[in-house]
């Protein structure tokens, strides 16, 4: 048996955000099931959410975070303890300063290669200065960085521009104006954020490549097309299937908590496929005018639910709710063990912001999908689910903003249409299910052994070890 020298050693360098980090540290826990020495570089706070995720095969190396030094409260180590525009600028500014602990901790370990995320377009050039490669983790799917860059191309948004068709794609993909971000307010973002944007864009084709969360059979096509642009890409999803046991399916993301286990209880209880999941993931806030619309329209629907609200208090809850809907549902304030339970048989239907973990999560596990995007990549991750993959109902949101409280509000009716529709009975449901289960089967395969992302990550292994024998 070789030494720990002879093995590739990776180093992973997360972005501090539920959903960048938690499919990074799958993708570290894959490649060290496949042999490889893995680091996870990260800070205090952080290592807290990761640690219960790994076991030994990972070695946690931990950098602290200058929270003070930029303006911002002890402990804000994540985006998801910033509740401002200013405090999200500091946030960049002091991840940004990182580059020296970095350095050192290269300096140090000396791997082989480091995967950072994209958000961390700087690395790229402190791993060539120690004559390291870089391969960029991207947090988005082919599709989705295809259409953005056909989005770039447009420049054609006018304000007598009401929908386009995105240029030079495979399918006709036609968006409104008010789903994309807004080129005005753009200019108008902070300058650490463009400068991030801007380098991340230069640096990403000069990496030697980029880690995707997809595979394959999904978005043929666009995995090809995304390699034309951008240069060499393996896609080694999707990564949560690397959970197998309950047990790391429930703790994914946050500590195991006495409500996992009564929501799995109360799911034993309804019958396959009845079960509506509502989830608009970690950083997705809604008004209370909203919340409480979500919940007429649960109600009215008639169909069993867990629902998940992230937002504080209970000013929302419709009078007399709770009691109204304690047999058909069940509502989780916070957190709460989505892979345990969108794998669950009573769950037959997601409701999803769109964010790309979650619609992987939800293509993994063979559901139909509620579209409810909101920011972010949301809304052309929508377009893949509902018009390429045809597995989405849309809601009806079209408003392109983190704000909740600039955000036309979805009626009742139109949550209760649209779970209607993804919950019902006829052929065109029927065939929405059947195809969200063929996807299911597609991407299990692809993680197995002899499948195509199996296949991918070996060949990058196989690769980055050649080059380390010829370093």
């Amino acid at each position: 048996m070789g030494s720990k020298a002879d093995l590739l050693h990776m180093l992973f360098f997360p972005f501090m955000a539920q959903g960048h980090m938690l499919p990074m540290v799958d993708i570290a826990k894959i490649f060290a099931a496949r042999g490889a020495r893995v680091t996870l570089l990260t800070t205090p706070v952080n290592a807290t959410i990761i640690h219960p995720n790994i076991d030994d095969s990972i070695h946690l190396h931990i950098i602290p975070f200058p929270s003070a030094e930029f303006g911002l409260p002890d402990g804000c180590e994540n985006v998801t303890f910033i509740h401002s525009g200013d405090q999200h600028s500091k946030f960049m500014e002091a991840t940004s300063s990182l580059r020296h602990p970095f350095d050192s901790v290269l300096k140090d370990l000396r791997p082989d290669c480091v995967v950072t995320d994209i958000f961390f377009p700087w690395t790229y050039h402190v791993a060539i200065a120690r004559g390291i490669v870089r391969l960029v983790f991207h947090g988005t799917g082919n599709f989705t960085a295809c259409a953005k860059w056909a989005f770039e191309q447009c420049c054609l948004l006018t304000n007598k521009v009401e929908s386009f068709v995105l240029p030079n794609l495979p399918h006709r993909i036609e968006m409104l104006k008010t789903q994309v971000l807004d080129f005005n307010l753009a200019r108008m973002r902070t300058e650490i954020i463009m400068k991030t944007a801007s380098e991340a864009k230069d640096v990403q084709s000069k990496s030697y490549g980029t880690l995707m969360n997809s595979f394959n059979e999904l978005e043929s096509e666009y995995v090809d097309l995304y390699c034309k642009m951008k240069g060499r890409a393996w896609n080694v999803g999707p990564v949560s299937l690397c959970n197998k046991e309950v047990i790391n399916k429930s703790i994914r993301g946050g500590e195991y908590a006495t409500s996992v286990s009564e929501c799995l209880k109360w799911l034993d209880k309804r019958s396959v496929g009845t079960v509506v999941y509502i989830c608009f993931g970690s950083g997705s806030f809604f008004s209370v005018e909203q919340l409480r619309e979500i919940a007429l329209g649960l109600e009215e629907s008639m169909h069993s639910f867990v629902w998940v609200v992230r937002n504080k208090g209970n000013d929302w809850i419709p009078k007399g709710y709770e009691e109204r809907i304690k047999d058909v549902g069940m509502v989780i304030k916070g957190w709460a063990p989505q892979l345990a339970i969108l794998n669950h048989e009573a769950v037959g239907g997601f409701v999803t912001h769109c964010g790309w973990n979650s619609s992987l999560e939800g293509i993994s596990v063979g559901l139909p999908m509620v579209t409810w995007p909101l920011y972010a990549d949301q809304f052309y991750n929508e377009k893949f689910l509902v018009d390429i993959l045809k597995v989405g109902v849309m809601v009806g949101s079209k408003l392109y903003t983190s704000n909740a409280k600039l955000r036309p509000i979805v009626e009742a009716s139109a949550v209760t249409a649209a779970i209607r529709r993804l919950m019902g009975d006829g052929i065109e449901a029927e065939k929405r299910r059947r195809r969200a289960k063929e996807l299911g089967e597609m991407a299990k395969r692809a993680v197995d052994k002899g499948g195509s992302s199996y296949e991918e990550i070996g060949n990058l292994m196989h690769e980055l070890m050649e080059r380390k024998k010829h370093v």
